[in-house]
């Protein structure tokens, strides 16, 4: 048997599978304590771990102990005249029009960073040798005091060199052992020191939080007779076993979401869509991805309460619009929809465990998007008079109905959406019409529709049990590493042969990672540069494919970053001789092993129902029906809401929908659809 466990802001999710036999649980949060619900998952699911073989967990830990402030507490070493490295970060202001605009605070002060004499260049030469005794005495301060948790190294110019790097390192677990120590030089190989530096705070910030978690968490499975292959989510899209997190705690940021991502593609794949935009539409928050060619697009850099961290993450976008997003109006008198949360506790106003404020979730129960009798497949009883007393003051404020209201609500979170795709859409150069919408989450599938709409989307994809994909995603995930490496090399005649040899040498490192790791099978490679014409202050990513390596001359190279540039800032592709490489990306996966669709068997369900539903300003007799009810290639219009075991999804008038061989539900626009809203 093979579990996925993921812990939401508000749903803890759990896909199992055994053979071809799927088995799903949803259990809600329980943030204080994430691996307790966890736990609630795998005893809802009726599972003996004794029988499980493999099991992938993902969580929010990480990204809490950096949002709440409760990580460990660390000594950060830095280079003789770092010290305020930290609190200097960078000149730009994210909000230039706020007055009382402060920078990010960052996760270590002024007081607890250390200069040590030293200097290394940025092509690797050593320019000042390390100062030993300066060093030792700077070893001793940290060692003796006992408020340190975990200590950062950061040394200027280490990604080039990190001999001085690695020297404090084994000064430091000479005198304590029990200190994990976080070096630059293992976390990010690029330049950049303020990213750089903030990357390494923050990895070593986490670190014995996750693995305290970790410890715990596997403590607990074994007392429950596990003896299988435990893995963590990453935030690049794949799995690493969890001792390998005892050096990448910092990878393991929005696991969640990358989960949602890989998902979402490998059901989406069965059905032959490769260019998907991904929509993630759960109790907190919204994430969407672009998707092109079955492959997630990939940032090198995001942020965490506008601190930078520079590792690989899947370039996924996130608004405070979830299912438990607050409703609320401002000081100006406008309705807005989060980015406060109910969370899983109280959770929105229609659980009926003490929450008082109006809700996404709450809104869908007044206008009649969500069945109360049907929410998780009637496994939870909703209170829909709560909702409506929730809704009583917002409403009354702006002179609505509570119809009125809760559709405006469902609207301006649509609103977010759209925007939100956008961000990874039209502003990366990628037009949102040549793309599938694929929603999932508990509420993805209410709202994706609309969205699409909105967007010139034609086509929609549901996948089966979408209120669960995060978690099937885990087990779909294979195992991942990457290395990324800062050296300028300029494009001339030398530089094809430069990079091949950087890139072998980068393989070959991951391989004995792989190795280190246990991890068994033949590995896949994928390869980028970051590339810019000389000048410029940042870069664009260009993708290289294995087979273009062994063939790859200046010319090429040219070629393929002038289109990339071309396609983010509009021009570049002529006109532009001198460019550079600045960083060399390597990302290495082996196969977790092939599943089988997340659907689960069942047949065909003929019971129905209507209901009047207040969709856009205006009322809808719309049809209840199952998902089952659907005959496979045969197509149903709308306005129809479809009841699934974890989500509701809704088809309006002027869409139609067809259930695939492969159980997705495949929603289409019909020609009177794309009419109405042309007109």
């Amino acid at each position: 048997m093979r579990v996925g466990v993921e812990v939401g802001g508000t749903f803890t999710d759990l896909v199992a599978i055994d053979g071809e036999r799927i088995r799903i649980g949803k259990v809600p949060s329980t943030p204080a304590h994430p691996d307790e619900g966890a736990l609630a998952a795998i005893e809802s699911a009726g599972l003996a771990l004794a029988d499980v073989a493999d099991l992938v967990h993902g969580s929010t830990v990480a990204t809490n102990a950096i949002l709440e402030r409760k990580g460990a507490a660390i000594a950060v070493v830095v280079t003789h005249g770092f010290r305020d490295i930290l609190l200097l970060q960078r000149h730009n202001r994210t909000r230039i029009y706020d007055l009382f605009y402060r920078k990010p605070t960052p996760v270590a002060g002024r007081a607890d960073t250390f200069e040590v004499t030293e200097r290394v260049g940025p092509d690797g030469t050593v320019v000042e040798p390390l100062d030993e005794a300066a060093a030792l005495a700077v070893v001793e301060r940290v060692a003796a005091n006992p408020r340190y948790e975990a200590v950062a190294v950061c040394l200027l110019n280490a990604y080039a060199n990190p001999i001085h790097e690695e020297r404090v390192a084994a000064l430091i677990r000479a005198r304590r052992s029990d200190l994990p120590v976080t070096c630059s030089s293992e976390v990010t190989r690029e330049f950049r020191e303020y990213e750089r530096a903030s990357t390494t705070c923050l990895a070593a910030y986490v670190q014995p939080v996750i693995d305290r978690y970790l410890s715990r968490f596997s403590r607990a499975l074994a007392a429950r007779g596990f003896t299988g292959r435990f893995s963590v989510m990453q935030s690049n899209g794949g799995r690493l076993p969890a001792e390998g997190m005892s050096r990448n705690a910092i990878t393991a940021l929005f696991s969640g979401p990358a989960a949602g991502v890989i998902g979402a593609v490998r059901q989406a794949g069965r059905s032959g869509f490769a260019d998907v935009i991904t929509f993630d539409m759960g109790g907190t928050s919204t994430d969407v991805c672009l998707v092109s060619g079955g492959t997630p697009s990939l940032s090198a850099e995001t942020e965490v309460d506008g601190l930078p961290i520079r590792t690989p993450v899947l370039d996924i976008v996130s608004v405070g619009a979830g299912g438990g997003s607050i409703v609320w109006v401002d000081d100006g008198g406008l309705l807005r929809v989060g980015p406060r949360s109910a969370g899983a506790d109280p959770g929105p106003a229609c659980y009926g465990r003490g929450g008082a404020d109006p809700t996404v979730t709450d809104a869908h129960l007044i206008r009649g998007t969500i069945d109360p009798g049907a929410f998780l497949g009637g496994r939870m009883k909703v209170d829909p008079e709560a909702s409506r007393r929730a809704f009583d003051a917002p409403a009354a404020r702006l002179g609505m109905t509570l119809q009125q209201i809760a559709d405006a609500a469902v609207r301006v979170a649509d609103a977010s959406i759209v925007r939100a795709i956008q961000l990874v859409s039209t502003e990366r150069g990628r037009d949102p019409r040549d793309h599938v919408l694929v929603p999932f989450g508990g509420a993805g599938p209410l709202h994706a529709a609309r969205v699409a709409e909105d967007l010139g989307i034609h086509t929609i994809c549901v996948p089966p049990n979408a209120g669960v994909l995060s978690a099937y995603g885990l087990l779909a995930a294979d195992y991942v590493q990457y290395e990324t490496w800062t050296h300028r090399v300029p494009v001339d005649a030398r530089a094809p042969a430069t990079v091949r040899s950087t890139f072998a040498a980068m393989r070959e490192s991951l391989a004995r990672t792989f190795e280190r790791l246990a991890i068994a099978g033949p590995l896949a490679y994928r390869s980028w540069l970051d590339m810019r014409f000389v000048g410029q202050a940042f870069e664009v990513p260009v993708a290289l494919g294995p087979d273009e390596l062994s063939r790859l001359t200046a010319a090429d190279l040219l070629a393929r970053f002038r289109e990339a540039h071309h396609q983010v800032f509009e021009f570049g592709e002529s006109g532009h001789d001198r460019a550079e490489i600045v960083s060399f990306r390597v990302g290495a996966s082996a196969s977790s092993g092939a599943i089988p669709s997340l659907a689960e068997p069942g047949g065909t369900s003929t019971s129905e129902g209507r209901a009047i539903i207040v969709d856009r300003g205006a009322e809808t007799s719309c049809r209840l029906v199952t998902r089952s009810a659907f005959p496979v290639g045969e197509a149903l219009s709308g306005p129809i809401l479809v009841d699934d075991a974890t989500a509701t999804i809704y088809i309006p008038g002027g869409w139609s929908g067809a259930r695939d061989p492969h159980d997705n539900l495949v929603l289409a626009r019909t020609r009177a659809g794309e009419a109405r809203r042309d007109g």
